[in-house]
């Protein structure tokens, strides 16, 4: 009987000691955390309005993702439950859309996404990784790299894409919008003499 109570003992103690693990440690593996990628889809929005809010997004180191209209969110140590729930009332709120359905979906095995990024170079305030966003245009990247220093040109922004190289003047508003990929790399240049 002894030996009985003893095995019944250090089972029980095992199991409140799983038990406590989960209590403690599965809230924080169902927060979601930087450096990862939400799935966001949208219901409830006209079929058009939907293309422009589905998909994935990066939670940035800050812990924040770009969301179109109303831009950046908190991400990192929420729930997708609640996450979801704070976009709903962000585009209730902001007079978007009237009811909007959102789902999240992030999973602990999706750590490790690599944040998407593009790159700005040359004559910028802030040369370096610029994140990268849905609808993102050359011009958006370049201000978001601090806009053109006083010795750079927008009339000659080299787009580096895939091995190949396209050049823009992004002081035309035809060639503002021309939109970012992930990893592509843009360059401005110094002004030449005649200021261009």
């Amino acid at each position: 009987m002894t030996n009985k109570f003893m095995k019944y003992s250090i089972i029980k103690s095992l199991g409140t000691c799983l038990l406590a693990f989960l209590v403690l440690f599965c809230p924080v593996f169902s927060q979601i955390q930087q450096g990862t990628a939400l799935q966001i889809t949208i219901q409830g929005v006209p079929k058009e309005e939907q293309t422009t809010i589905n998909g994935m997004y990066p939670v940035s180191e800050s812990g924040t993702i770009n969301l179109p209209y109303v831009g950046t969110m908190r991400a990192a140590g929420l729930s997708p439950e609640v996450l979801a729930s704070s976009i709903q009332t962000a585009y209730k709120e902001a007079q978007i859309y009237n009811n909007p359905t959102i789902q999240v979906i992030w999973t602990a095995e999706g750590a490790g996404v690599r944040e998407q990024v593009v790159h700005v170079g040359g004559y910028v305030r802030k040369p370096g990784p610029v994140q990268f966003q849905r609808n993102l245009t050359i011009w958006q990247a370049v201000q978001a790299a601090g806009g053109a220093s006083e010795f750079g040109s927008l009339k000659r922004v080299k787009l580096y894409r895939a091995g190949k190289i396209q050049t823009y003047d992004i002081d035309n508003v035809e060639f503002k919008q021309i939109r970012m990929q992930p990893d592509d790399t843009l360059e401005v240049p110094e002004k030449n003499l005649f200021g261009g």
